[in-house]
């Protein structure tokens, strides 16, 4: 094969089992891409004897004929999951130089089925962002240009080296983690698929924590197929983890059948933003009329809260993160600043919070002090719980009445330049404007790439599904990316 790196999952996962690769060589081939890609800035932590000593392991599994799906798969870990031995720094100076003594449950069921990690990825830190500026390790790079623009693009936060490393071929697949879009609108940006299944689905225990209520953990593929395999390795309940659902994790793959029809699937009227591009909204109407075709039954929704949601999101996910976030104080693991004679414990403290947490999560955890505040937990974060639940509510009296999935745009843009929102918080938040109710209602989404804007670049489509049936989305994933057909990739400049 000319080049291993550009297979899917499931097409590696046939060759290994039939002998026409080995898990050495697809491995060998990403690391080499890895080594190629160094302007991409997507691998922060690199593993190459992990990954070759878990590669031969893989194809002594295979030989034996005891490989899950996974086995032999090269992947990239997001810098938020812990992984025994690495370095698992969040992308934050605070954490520098932490090697966790413990692996994440969703990064030892991968490597339990045999799955091989090439090393951690970049990302915002802590996962506060929507562009991968925040990092400690600096910009990721979308491999994206518009037309024949250098400038170089976002490649979507907070799991933006997780998307920029499946889109540029460095792995068959990467975990990501989404609290308000976070691997939904990276996605999106690069032309990849990236599903966030139902609160609980998968553990977050050994997930550096952003937002306990709102975390999810999920992967990003090249497919929805691939996705699908990905998710139920990733999937099953943890007993060390509180809010993960002791619930049995279907066939996902098996489940792709491509029949929609006599499905339901609902437009809210309530995305149809003022000032959204003629692109988005298009694409949004072809999608409409791909599955309409693909025999599935369109209709009209409300969800009268929607407008609610960012505010809601902004309160109570900073809220999280500043309690979250307390843990990180120099004392016992990570970067402690050097004191000055006479300096006492609040002094460490503060020293080491404001070198070790870079502008953004230092906003956020205010923001999350000050909605927490004995003067104003009332006037904001218990009135953004209510929001949350009239949220909920909203999407339970959708499906109630028969609807199946939601279709809408992924994101409000195509991929920005790097730089361009960084300075004005609020439009950056406003990139999460179609994700966070998602999140905010515990529900699991799926964006799928399906066209492209007037610059080449690509854009995606987001469904929502009920809770729990993340089998029934990834189908009607799978139908819209058929009729979709989008096969672009980046042009190699790196």
């Amino acid at each position: 094969m000319s080049d291993l790196t550009k297979m899917k999952i499931a097409e590696a996962r046939d060759a290994l089992r039939a002998g026409d690769v080995t898990s050495v060589a697809l491995t060998e081939a990403c690391l080499s891409a890895i080594e190629g890609a160094g302007a991409l800035n997507a691998f922060v932590h690199h593993t190459p004897e992990i990954a070759l000593d878990q590669a031969r392991a893989a194809d002594a599994r295979i030989k034996a004929g005891d490989a899950p799906a996974m086995c032999g798969i090269p992947l990239g870990i997001k810098d938020l999951f812990c992984t025994k031995g690495v370095p698992s720094q969040a992308a934050s100076n605070i954490l520098k130089g932490f090697k966790p003594e413990y692996e994440s449950t969703v990064s030892q069921q991968l490597f339990d089925a045999g799955a091989v990690m090439l090393g951690k990825l970049n990302m915002d830190e802590f996962a506060m962002g929507s562009s991968n500026e925040t990092s400690c390790y600096g910009n990721a790079v979308n491999p994206w240009r518009a037309g024949n623009d250098d400038t170089a693009l976002t490649p979507g936060g907070s799991s933006g080296g997780s998307a920029a490393a499946v889109a540029a071929d460095l792995c068959l697949g990467a975990t990501g983690t989404d609290t308000g879009g976070s691997i939904r609108q990276p996605a999106a940006f690069v032309g990849i698929t990236g599903i966030k299944p139902t609160y609980g689905r998968c553990s977050r225990w050994g997930i550096v924590a952003f937002a306990s209520s709102l975390d999810q953990a999920g992967p990003m593929t090249k497919d929805v197929r691939d996705a699908a395999i990905m998710l139920q390795a990733m999937c099953g309940h943890d007993p060390k983890d509180s809010t993960s659902a002791d619930l049995a994790v279907p066939d996902f793959e098996g489940m792709l059948t491509g029949d929609i029809r006599g499905k339901t699937i609902g437009i809210p009227r309530e995305y149809h933003m003022d000032g959204m591009p003629d692109e988005i909204e298009a694409l949004w109407g072809s999608g409409r009329q791909m599955l309409q075709d693909a025999g599935a039954r369109i209709v009209d929704i409300s969800l009268p809260h929607t407008k609610y949601a960012l505010p809601a999101y902004y309160v109570i996910a900073p809220a999280e993160a500043s309690s979250n976030l307390a843990r990180y104080d120099g004392v016992r693991y990570g970067h402690r600043a050097k004191l000055a004679q006479g300096d006492g414990i609040t002094e460490m403290y503060e020293k080491t919070r404001a070198e070790g947490f870079g502008a953004e999560v230092k906003r956020r955890v205010m923001v999350g002090t000050y909605v927490l505040s004995a003067g104003f937990y009332d006037a904001y974060y218990n009135r953004a719980r209510k929001v949350r639940t009239l949220i909920k509510k909203d999407f339970e009296d959708v499906f109630a009445q028969g609807v199946d999935a939601i279709l809408t745009p992924a994101t409000p843009s195509a991929a920005f330049p790097l730089g361009q929102e960084v300075s004005d918080p609020v439009q950056m938040y406003l990139n999460d404007v179609f994700t966070v109710t998602v999140n905010l209602a515990g529900l699991p989404g799926i964006a799928v790439p399906a066209g492209v804007d007037g610059h080449g670049l690509p854009l995606g489509l987001q469904l929502i599904g009920r809770p729990w049936e993340e089998g029934d989305l990834l189908n009607t994933a799978y139908a819209l990316e058929q009729a979709a057909g989008f096969v672009a990739k980046p042009a190699k400049w790196w």
